[in-house]
Order: C-alpha cells, then structure tokens, then sequence
C-alpha cells in the first residue's frame, strides 16, 4: 500500500492547529514541551494509564491509545502508554493522541507505523512533530546556525551533531527529527535516506556516542524504556481521597493502588493486602499484554 503524503492545506491546517494548542497551554515560540508532556494531560483532565507491554516477535506493540468513557453527567478521557518503548517514543505517542483527543476522532489505538496506510494517523504524526518542533522555529534555528535554510551541503558527521543537540532540547525521537529536516525541504533525499538508516539506539554507535557527548543524562534516558506501571499524581490524588473519605474500604485502597504499583504505606498508610488478593492481581498483569 502506498505511503500516505499531506498535501500544503493539510499541513498548513495541521501547523495551526499545533500552534494554537501550545499557545493555549502557555508554549510560546522557541519552548520545549519535552517531559511538559505530562502535565500537559492533567491541564487538560486526561488520565495516563501507563504499563510496559513487550512486542511480540516483530510485531511492534501498541504505542499508545485514547478511549473515553461516559461516567454519570461526566466524560472521561484515558490515554494509555505503552511504557516498554523508548522514552522518547513515549513522549512522541503521547502528542500523537492529542491529536485525536484535540480532533475528536473518537477512542483509537495507534501503532506509530500506522501512519503508511491512514491519511488519519499521517495528520496526527505530523501534528505530534509540530506540536513538539514547530516548523517555524526549526527554520529559525537552522537559518540562525548555518545561516542557509538549504542543508545539502553541509557535512554528514555536522549533521549527526546538529540532530543530537536537537533530540536532547526538544525531545523528539531521532528519526523524526531526520524526517523533519526533510519535510521542510532542508535536507536532500539522498542524506534523509542516509540520516535515516543510522542505527540510533545503539549507544556504542556513531550517533550513539555523539548524543551522549552532547548530554549523557538527556540522551540515555530518551534512548531507553521507562517500563513505568501507574497513573498520573492526579489520580492517584483522587484515590487517596476516596479512601479518606471513606468512599472505599481498606481493602480496596489497597487494591485500587497496587493496580499502579504503589502501596498505601508510601502515602503513610498500614495497610495489608492478603495474599490471595495479591495472587489475583499478578494473575491480572500476568496475561497476554499484546491482545489490541
């Protein structure tokens, strides 16, 4: 099946709306989101719901997915995050469902590959870049450091450098990046081909070494799962208040915690949760993770 391309309305349409987004969340010009990410989702009463679900041969697993719910006179919005991938994986599936979130396109689960065969999951790709890495501000940067907005000719391993000090700012994954650069025409075919082929996860590597001279801390943490189980403080916020205002029982506190891998005594609580009850939620956690 061919490769889905945004025409210059759709990107245009996709760029402002981008923009508007940040603006209203107070992300003015040349700020990075980056790990604002997450507070992003409690200004805007998302819930995260994050577990590590490992691919399955080479089926690559879900990166992440919007589901909401009807509660009373109140809907909920979930956002579940697959936290076996790359951070920076994380934080790029995170910004792609808020394109669906911001679209109203429904309850959806994306894998980032999708994006070959849906004119849908396209738009939201390109809007997650956009929203992370507004156009207007990579041009800038480029044109401020080579002050050419046409990158042919400079050198491969220049470039390498120029792409790291990029991913370790503003947190995009490095093949998006490379995928940018050649969306606003500033690199040729021939180097988005080559750029692209870069084994970027292998820190012994050429890429690899480089990010990390460039900020070790950044860089690693990007280039590695997070394999978080849990939710947003938020919501865990809401849990202990419910117990506090006896909505629910011990037991249930308990229980309804360990579902995010805390335990009441990390709140200041003596609570025990029975074996059997533990048994019960390994089993939960212990199925198939892979089923969409």
């Amino acid at each position: 099946m061919r490769k889905i391309t945004l025409n210059d309305i759709e990107v245009n349409e996709i760029c402002r709306l981008a923009g508007r987004m940040r603006l209203s969340l107070g992300f003015v010009d040349e700020t990075p989101i980056a790990n604002d990410i997450f507070t992003i989702l409690d200004r805007l009463d998302i819930i995260l719901l994050e577990y590590p679900i490992k691919s399955e041969n080479d089926r690559p697993a879900f990166s992440a997915a919007i589901m909401y719910f009807e509660e009373v006179d109140k809907k909920l919005t979930f956002i579940g995050l697959n936290t076996a991938d790359y951070y920076d994986k994380q934080i790029f599936a995170i910004a792609h469902e808020l394109y669906h979130y911001e679209t109203k396109t429904g309850s959806h689960l994306s894998r980032l590959s999708d994006e070959e065969n849906s004119l849908i999951e396209a738009k939201a790709n390109r809007f997650a870049a956009e929203f992370l890495l507004p156009e207007k501000v990579l041009s800038s940067i480029i044109l401020d450091e080579f002050k050419t907005s046409k990158l042919e000719k400079i050198p491969y391993k220049t470039l390498l450098r120029f792409i790291a000090r990029l991913q370790c700012t503003w947190w995009l994954p490095y093949r998006s990046l490379v995928k940018r650069l050649y969306e606003i025409d500033a690199i040729s075919l021939e180097q988005y081909e080559k750029l692209y082929s870069v084994d970027e996860r292998d820190l012994q590597g050429e890429y690899g070494k480089i990010g990390q001279a460039i900020n070790k801390e950044v860089f690693i943490n990007l280039n590695q799962p997070t394999n978080n189980i849990g939710t947003s403080a938020n919501e865990i916020e809401i849990i202990i208040r419910n117990f506090e205002d006896n909505l629910i029982d011990e037991e249930k506190f308990a229980e309804t915690l360990s579902l995010f891998n805390r335990t009441p005594d990390e709140f200041g609580y003596e609570i025990k949760v029975s074996q059997e009850d533990r048994d019960d939620l390994d089993a939960f956690f212990g199925g198939d993770g892979n089923e969409d």
